[in-house]
């Protein structure tokens, strides 16, 4: 596919604010540049049971295998228009490589990391094997990348997936002892997370080099488990270091309430965080300012699942009256989320677009950061 370049420029060969593609579009806006109209993405997942079964790529295949894991990814493209694909499903690859029992599901359910059955206990155990980047988990993710770069690169953003040290915490330590770790032994558990810091970069460098334009950091600090306040003591130095360790874009997504560490997130340079529906548009943009792009907030549970169309567009429109630079769900959408309401994301962006150039300005300068 070849991006639509017939309004360029003479001067530069660059498309005009209007004519962009979606790869363009994305990393703009993860720049904070100006664009020709609020992107669409997702950077964790929007793999539904429908869209696996119309290009016959199903769970947990398509988890494991580079090739069907690229199908169903680049859906999210050919089949609901977002201006992104993001082919790593879901958060247990790395844990898989490092030895962890992973619980593999049907079609309409996602693997999980059996957590109960921890592989470490403290910072000596913290170890990334040698042939890492060879498990098999690793490398379809990799092959995906390939193929994606390959076959829709040119038209839409690619964005990796690296889970970051506190969700690695989570699945190699198991839940309550990492937390128990981290009250008892802060600086302990500060030196497990610069170790596993390590694998953290190693996956998001292996990813780009097989063409990820930018990365997702899922590093589950999640308000109904820890403060903001341990954001700021844990993850946000760590943060800051992946931002100086990994050259292109980082897009952190923490599930839930998250108002009271927004600030430190975006004192880190990050890109962007993917932010969850129970943070308030406004009051969320009101905090980060300009300094880092937020990315959401479409209600999964209640609105993508279990609602229509209309009331998707809804919350379309408060996140774009907002500001916010990016819009899609806040976090991988329900297997059983129906197509048309994934659909009218960008059909919605599209029409208060249609509205705003009718009315004046629209947000493409506004949105220039």
């Amino acid at each position: 596919m070849v991006s639509d370049h017939s309004n360029e420029t003479p001067e530069t060969g660059r498309p005009v604010v209007g004519q962009m593609t979606g790869r363009e579009r994305v990393m703009a806006a993860l720049a904070g540049q100006a664009v020709d109209r609020t992107p669409v993405c997702n950077p964790t997942s929007v793999a539904t049971v429908e869209l696996m079964d119309l290009v016959d790529a199903h769970f947990p295949d398509a988890n494991r295998d580079g090739e069907k894991m690229a199908r169903l990814a680049a859906t999210s493209y050919t089949e609901l228009g977002f201006d992104s694909v993001m082919p790593v499903f879901t958060i247990i690859q790395e844990s898989s490589a490092l030895g962890c029992d992973i619980q593999w599901e049907a079609k309409d359910n996602w693997p999980t990391v059996r957590m109960s059955k921890p592989i470490w206990k403290g910072a000596d155990d913290v170890n990334m094997p040698s042939d890492f980047l060879q498990h098999p988990d690793i490398t379809c993710v990799l092959d995906a990348i390939r193929r994606l770069r390959k076959e829709v690169g040119d038209d839409v953003a690619i964005i990796g997936k690296t889970m970051g040290p506190w969700t690695l915490g989570y699945h190699v330590f198991g839940v309550e002892p990492f937390l128990l770790m981290s009250l008892d032994d802060p600086g302990h558990t500060k030196l497990c997370l610069d170790r596993m810091k390590e694998i953290t970069i190693a996956f998001g460098q292996a990813q780009i080099d097989a063409g990820a334009d930018a990365l997702t950091l899922p590093d589950h600090a999640t308000g109904d488990l820890v403060s903001g306040e341990y954001y700021r003591e844990f993850l946000r130095d760590l943060h800051t270091e992946l931002v100086d360790e990994i050259p292109i874009p980082l897009i952190l997504h923490i599930c839930g309430k998250t108002v009271d560490r927004m600030d430190y997130i975006a004192q880190t340079g990050l890109a962007a965080f993917h932010y969850d529906s129970k943070n308030d548009p406004s009051e969320s943009m009101e905090i980060v300012t300009d300094r880092i792009a937020l990315i959401g907030n479409i209600n999964n549970p209640e609105t993508l699942y279990a609602k229509g169309p209309e009331q998707v567009a809804e919350e379309v429109v408060r996140n774009l009256d907002a500001g916010v630079p990016l819009v899609g769900p806040e976090c991988a959408i329900p297997l059983q989320t129906a197509i048309e309401n994934l659909k009218e994301i960008p059909l919605a962006v599209a029409r208060w677009h249609a509205e705003q150039s009718s009315s004046g300005p629209g947000p493409s300068e506004a949105n220039d950061r």
